[in-house]
């Protein structure tokens, strides 16, 4: 929780990012992390956050909610790193199977998951039921 600050401005400038008052708040984010302690990281570089990744799972499957790369640092592998490291944590969690939501209009981030080899699911509609404004 001490790099929330520099993660949810890194959150911020993404494009493509959906961000939620409530969710994504420091409150949110710390229950978020209690619950998933060991499935969420951050890439630093001269002590500066240029990556980070949100991530966590319900005991049986996994879920990435926010991969950003800061647009300068993009091309090094970086977000492929940050994939990896949680792919180690979910499965050292014994979760089988990972899901994410993309932006359909997030053209950068679409190519990013199909490059690692994501497969995109045609047979799914999302559904979304928000129980606050």
């Amino acid at each position: 929780m001490s790099d929330y600050e520099s993660v949810y401005q890194l959150w911020q400038n993404t494009s493509g990012v959906g961000l939620r008052s409530i969710d994504d708040s420091r409150e949110g984010i710390e229950r978020f992390v209690r619950r998933n302690p060991r499935t969420n990281f951050v890439a630093e570089e001269d002590g500066r956050i240029i990556g980070a990744v949100l991530s966590g799972h319900d005991g049986r499957r996994g879920n990435i909610y926010h991969l950003c790369v800061d647009g300068s640092h993009r091309r090094r592998g970086i977000g492929r790193q940050l994939v990896d490291k949680v792919i180690e944590a979910m499965k050292d969690e014994k979760i089988t199977a990972l899901s994410l939501v993309c932006f359909t209009d997030n053209e950068t981030g679409n190519n990013f998951w199909s490059k690692l080899g994501w497969i995109k699911r045609p047979d799914l509609i999302s559904y979304r039921l928000y129980l606050n404004e």
